[in-house]
């Protein structure tokens, strides 16, 4: 399993540790990974995703998962989430 957010693509970072005598050795900085699960209002559906807590607090900031979806770039978007994108798209489309 790949240690990458699905909403945002957030993934692993390189950088040292430095102790007291400055000695440096590499590490890796891995992002805080959480499973979680969110409810779509458009599909009534409730879909499971590893997201990161940044990307989590993105979410309710913008209102739920419908409005993060809707200004998401697909680039960023793994390809669960893009077909989430897409249903949630088209239940919206049929609704309004």
């Amino acid at each position: 399993m790949s240690r990458v957010c699905e909403l945002t693509g957030k993934g692993p970072m390189s950088g040292n540790n430095v102790s007291h005598a400055k000695n440096r050795t590499r590490r890796r900085f891995l992002p805080n990974l959480n499973a979680i699960t969110l409810q779509s209002d458009a599909t009534g559906q409730s879909y499971q995703l590893r997201i990161s807590a940044a990307a989590l607090r993105t979410v309710d900031h913008r209102g739920g998962l419908d409005a993060f979806m809707a200004k998401a770039k697909d680039t960023e978007l793994s390809t669960k989430a893009l077909k989430i994108k897409k249903d949630i798209a088209k239940a919206s489309a049929a609704a309004a």
